[in-house]
């Protein structure tokens, strides 16, 4: 997605609407798999998962999964709370300004993609090496 000089930022609901269609181009296992991940945008991370995380400066997150994955699920485990996937629109516009050699929808679907990997119980690691084969 491009956007002209001088143009406003794109809203919350746009960058909704960017990251839902992100997820629906993704293959349809993929989107099975993640079916049930509930994609929440915000501005930042809130103070309380910054500071649980270490992290001093709000604009080094970009995106975050909380819930428990699909690797260490139970049938025997009572209902878990619905698995989310934070983007936090504010830091992610500021990567792809500074960047330059991405379009803001291909930044988006990629921290979405990695966030959906810790929904699948990857590490980082695992999502890195996978992001270096591709």
């Amino acid at each position: 997605m491009t956007f002209p000089a001088g143009a406003a930022a794109p809203s919350l609901d746009d960058f909704a609407a960017i990251a839902r269609a992100a997820f629906d181009d993704l293959p349809q296992p993929f989107r099975d798999l993640a079916g049930e991940a509930v994609i929440r945008v915000t501005d930042f991370a809130e103070e309380d998962v910054l500071a649980e995380m270490g992290i001093d400066d709000a604009f080094e997150l970009t995106g975050l999964y909380q819930g428990v994955d699909l690797a260490r699920r139970s049938v025997l485990d009572p209902l878990p709370q619905p698995s989310l996937v934070f983007l936090y629109r504010r830091p992610i516009l500021d990567e792809w300004a500074e960047r330059g050699d991405v379009t803001l929808g291909e930044l988006i679907a990629h921290v979405l993609v990695h966030e959906i990997g810790h929904h699948f119980g990857l590490s980082d690691d695992d999502i890195e090496a996978i992001e270096d084969k591709a």
